[in-house]
């Protein structure tokens, strides 16, 4: 909860966001600082939310940002961006070594959006890299029944028992995942 000179802080940005003044995109960048780094994810999301940022603003903020505000995006696309063209965004993030931004990426967003291929991918890489599949949206309805995940998983559980390395703590559970059967849409 933001009190003081925060509150007011961000009570002006959003008016400049809500009147899509050039403004409101140094009050994004700025949050950080205004709102301390606790309050930084929300208050950019609703920033970014109240201004109705469009796949263009999403995708030029996140570009020209650094790791909080390129989180800040990822969090919002679900709210913003209904269809796939903020996938490249996500793909982007899943390309680097920043658990935040891999975490962040893995939203609902993603959940939609990525093909089972690269959604696959961007599993073995939170195991990989200790990103707890509690991130991971959507991940007991993706993973039912995927028989390559499975394979996916076992082959990575076999090199890391090869190499004498431990296993990651939730790769268990999404291969058990994988065993149960998919849900039927009707």
């Amino acid at each position: 909860m933001l009190t003081g000179t925060a509150r007011t802080w961000l009570d002006s940005a959003l008016i400049e966001a809500a009147a899509r003044t050039p403004a409101w995109e140094s009050y994004f960048v700025a949050a950080g600082r205004h709102c301390g780094h606790p309050h930084a994810d929300s208050a950019r999301t609703l920033l970014l939310r109240t201004a109705a940022a469009d796949a263009a603003t999403l995708t030029r903020l996140y570009h020209h940002g650094a790791a909080a505000e390129r989180r800040a995006v990822l969090l919002a696309l679900p709210s913003l961006v209904s269809g796939p063209e903020a996938v490249p965004l996500v793909e982007d993030a899943l390309r680097t070594h920043d658990t935040t931004l891999i975490a962040a990426a893995l939203g609902p967003y993603a959940a939609t959006h990525l093909t089972p291929h690269t959604w696959r991918h961007a599993l073995l890489k939170c195991l990989f890299t200790g990103v707890p599949v509690t991130a991971v949206a959507g991940l007991a309805e993706r993973a039912a029944g995927d028989t390559e995940l499975a394979r996916m998983l076992a082959d990575h559980a076999a090199e890391l028992t090869a190499a004498g390395r431990p296993l990651p703590v939730d790769l268990p559970r999404v291969l058990a995942l994988t065993a149960t059967a998919p849900v039927e849409e009707s």
